[in-house]
């Protein structure tokens, strides 16, 4: 491995800095379960969507990685109405 730390190192710091409640709690869970996993997994997935909806700048976790932000996924109420027939 060499001396400098890669950008994914540097993504997964960030990430792990903001994660740091949850890695807290990890370290006091003494059974490890399929349900005690999931439940991390949809509190670790809730966090980052919070995140993501209080950031100052959008997209800057990206951008300060140098990630492009990704767009917008089509929706349903962007498509064409088709017709009734």
């Amino acid at each position: 491995m060499s001396g400098r730390p890669t950008r994914i190192d540097l993504l997964e710091l960030d990430i792990d800095l903001r994660l740091s409640d949850l890695w807290r709690e990890a370290v006091d869970v003494t059974e490890w379960n399929l349900d005690v996993v999931a439940a991390f997994i949809r509190a670790a997935y809730g966090k980052g969507y919070c995140d993501v909806l209080t950031e100052e700048s959008p997209g800057s976790l990206c951008l300060e990685h140098g990630y492009r932000i990704p767009g917008r996924p089509v929706t349903s109420s962007t498509w064409p109405e088709r017709d009734a027939a």
